[in-house]
Order: C-alpha cells, then structure tokens, then sequence
C-alpha cells in the first residue's frame, strides 16, 4: 500500500513538471470572416484560400493589402526559427539550428495545426484548408534568402522551399479582430498628456 502511494506521489511529481500545449478557444469575430485564437491571441481569416495559390512575394503583399470589413493589417504567419519541438534539427553551414519536419508547434501554423487540430480533412470553424500544397511563411529561411518557410496541412510537415514556387496563402493577425476599442472619452483615455 506505501509504495503504491509513493508511487502514485511520485507520478504527480513527475507530471506536474511536463508542459503540455493549451488549448484554445476558437471563435467566429467579425462576423465569422475570421475565427479568433484565444491562446495564441491569433486572428485566422476563416477562409484559408481566399486567394489561391502564388509566389512568396506576392502572398505577403496580398496579405498586407487584405482587407475584410474594414479590418486591415493582416499579414502571413510566422515560423519560429529555432523550433527545438520540430522532429528534425539541422544546423546548415553554421547557422543557427533549423527546426523542420513533423511535430512543430513553435510556428504559428504548426501550432494551428498540432495542438488546435486544423488539418485539410477536419476544418472545423475554417473553410478551404487546402492540401493539395503548403501555405507560405512570411519568415525566410535563413540559410538560403531565396527561400522561405512553409506548412503543409494535409500532412504537418514544416519546411522550406523556394520564394518562386506557388503555394497557399492564408492570413492572420495579432491581437482579437474583432474586439471593439474602448472609445478614450469611456475610459479617460486621451492623446494629450
């Protein structure tokens, strides 16, 4: 019976250090064109192919030139570089560690993708997930600048692939959307000091 509960004491112990990813709460702002993370504080237009595919270049200039509803300010996501939760770590001719490949929660859409479950197959809250190809990264692969990186949401793999290629394009924002500003006169706001 003690060592079943030293047992049990120790498992606890042991978990209570393991960081598992939060979910999050997703949903529909500006009236359901984007779906909001909650965690990631994250806006996702809901459509993840409003625009097909294209080149690196011009998926960030649609993405910063996107406007719904007023809302301007969207950009591509982004792909944290290092990843150390990427299955693959490279180091390429003395540049930092390059996380890749499976299990990647460190970027914004593997994040998406690994921990809130939106693949091509089960979209949920969000309309044209595409597999067919990856969507495009705004963050460049260091290594080679005619490169950027991508994520593919049928199967979640991050990679890098040439700034040419046509791939998706999906856009996101920082922050809530679709919260509305407190107006400075309700709060006691005021732009003079």
């Amino acid at each position: 019976m003690k060592k079943s509960r030293l047992l049990c004491a120790l498992c606890a112990a042991i978990f209570s250090f393991i960081s598992l990813p939060t979910h999050a709460t997703l949903s529909y702002v500006l009236g359901g064109q984007a779906v909001y993370d909650d965690v990631a504080d994250l806006s996702w237009t809901t459509n993840a192919n409003i625009n097909g595919p294209m080149t690196w270049q011009d998926a960030n200039n649609w993405a910063a030139t996107l406007e719904i509803d007023g809302v301007g300010g969207w950009r591509l996501p982004t792909t944290l570089q290092p990843d150390a939760t990427c299955d693959s770590q490279t180091t390429p001719g003395g540049f930092p560690t390059q996380g890749s490949g499976f299990n990647c929660t460190g970027s914004e859409m593997g994040n998406l993708f690994n921990v809130e479950g939106v693949t091509a197959d089960s979209q949920g809250l969000f309309d044209s997930v595409q597999f067919l190809l990856p969507y495009w990264s705004s963050t460049e692969y260091a290594p080679s600048t005619g490169s950027a990186w991508n994520f593919d949401f049928d199967t979640g793999i991050q990679s890098n692939g040439n700034k040419g290629s046509f791939l998706y394009a999906w856009a996101v924002q920082s922050g809530n959307v679709g919260a509305v500003p407190v107006p400075a006169a309700v709060c006691g706001c005021s732009d003079q000091a």
